[in-house]
């Protein structure tokens, strides 16, 4: 009997092949996937890793056993398949696990119109079904009478034409960019989305390859970026792009090779979202800079703070109708992408802001990166709830200072604010911390962290 609470997580399955799961469970989720979603027709798509066209093929057996009729999408990435849910209204299904390493494999699963599935959302009730039918065969149910059909179906490029229709390079000054794709997917969409466009590209790892010899495709792991920042810096380019393994996110470094923190791509985008669509509301995590909202004000938005994670993010925008939203981790969601996340089209954006007039980009994003921050900080413990308790007592009844849990413990005070949240899947405490002056910043950053770790 697996153990799928190791796999089965608060957004999707991942774990590793196949040690904690493997094909014939991939069937089991693809069966009871439809059985729990009641969806007649979905698309499936995977990644590069060795292990995700056999995982995904079982996965599409399973659910057309279950009547579903299945579209094959093949080699994507994952806001490939949320273009395709979305522009064919069907279900779907993403073999990926990320920034993961090789051994490593997952499911993103998601309802018609790219509307997530998660713990509270469908999830629970799969896991709970699979968990059933591995035990006990007998119980899973027999195939219906009538089993769908499964076509293959390549959506590539209309899935780069519907993000060329939302932002419109044609008319800017030619770049220079440096893209690092990590062996990841973004080496197989981003030859097709850029194609024409007044781009100079220099490719870095584009070639597929789902055992990451270059580097981990977790571009907000600063080792990951150091080779992209010295080709940037070498060639004289404008920018340099960093994706995931399964480019859905992208990071952003300048022509000096600096990085741009998520917090000001975020603000950035917003500002142009909402010249669109003036008065509208964005969407920001607990943890994206006090800059976001700032600009979202200055620009005639309402700025909506929410909880870390993409399906909260994703209710919020359905919920208020948001026109974007943005994280800190470089997940960016589009209220003209079906509310789903997509670090290309954000990309674009930045290319756009930035060919559309004459200056560097780090004087471009200046204006949206205000204060100094910690980063995240990680530090293991025991007793997740005891440490993040006693640095609440010790910050609570300060003068001046407000507490919120919201997502994990917030604290602010004048000029300043700082964050501590648990791990979902670790025994970890995540420290993030901006205030006004970066001597603010270390003193709260050794404060806290004495709490934490002492």
């Amino acid at each position: 009997m697996p153990d799928l609470s190791h796999i089965v997580k608060a957004y999707d399955v991942r774990g590793v092949v196949p040690d904690q799961w493997d094909e014939r469970l991939a069937e089991l989720f693809g069966a009871a996937f439809v059985q729990v979603s009641g969806a007649k027709a979905l698309v499936i798509g995977h990644d590069m890793r060795p292990s995700s066209p056999g995982l995904s093929r079982a996965f599409g057996r399973g659910a057309v056993g279950r009547g579903a009729d299945v579209t094959e999408i093949g080699l994507c990435s994952t806001d490939e398949l949320y273009y395709a849910s979305g522009a064919l209204d069907m279900a779907g299904a993403m073999f990926t696990a990320s920034h993961n390493p090789a051994r490593y494999n997952g499911i993103k699963m998601c309802r018609a119109g790219a509307r997530p599935v998660g713990q509270d959302s469908g999830l629970a009730e799969i896991r709970a079904l699979v968990e059933e039918w591995a035990e006990r065969p007998d119980a899973a149910p027999a195939p219906v009478a009538g089993p769908g059909t499964v076509q293959r179906r390549d959506v590539l490029p209309g899935y780069a034409a519907h993000l060329r229709s939302l932002v419109d390079l044609s008319a800017i000054r030619p770049l220079k960019v440096v893209v690092d794709a990590g062996n990841g997917m973004g080496g197989h969409t981003i030859p097709t989305v850029f194609e024409g466009l007044p781009l100079q590209v220099t490719e870095m790892y584009f070639a597929l390859d789902g055992t990451f010899p270059n580097h981990e495709a977790n571009p907000l792991n600063p080792e990951n970026i150091v080779d992209l920042q010295a080709r940037v810096r070498s060639t004289d380019a404008d920018l340099g792009l960093a994706f995931d393994g399964d480019a859905d996110r992208c990071f952003v470094v300048d022509e000096r090779g600096e990085p741009v923190s998520p917090s000001a791509i975020t603000a950035l985008v917003a500002a142009r979202e909402l010249a669109k669509a003036p008065g509208s509301a964005i969407i920001h995590n607990l943890i994206t800079s006090r800059s976001v909202p700032e600009v979202v004000r200055e620009n005639g938005g309402t700025p909506v703070r929410t909880r870390v994670g993409h399906s909260f993010i994703k209710a919020e925008m359905a919920r208020t109708g948001a026109i974007f939203g943005g994280e800190h981790s470089a997940h960016y969601y589009f209220r003209d992408f079906w509310n789903a996340d997509t670090g290309m089209l954000a990309a674009l954006h930045v290319m756009a802001a930035l060919g559309e007039q004459d200056r560097p980009l780090s004087e471009l994003v200046a204006a949206y990166d205000r204060y100094p921050s910690s980063g995240e900080i990680n530090s293991e413990v025991d007793d997740q709830a005891a440490r993040t308790a006693a640095v609440k007592a010790a910050f609570a009844d300060r003068p001046g200072t407000t507490v919120d849990e919201l997502d994990g413990l917030t604290v602010q005070g004048p000029g300043w604010w700082f964050n501590l949240r648990p791990s979902n899947t670790e025994p970890l405490l995540r420290l993030n911390i901006e205030a006004d002056d970066a001597a603010t910043v270390d003193k709260l950053r050794d404060e806290v962290l004495g709490i934490v770790r002492g």
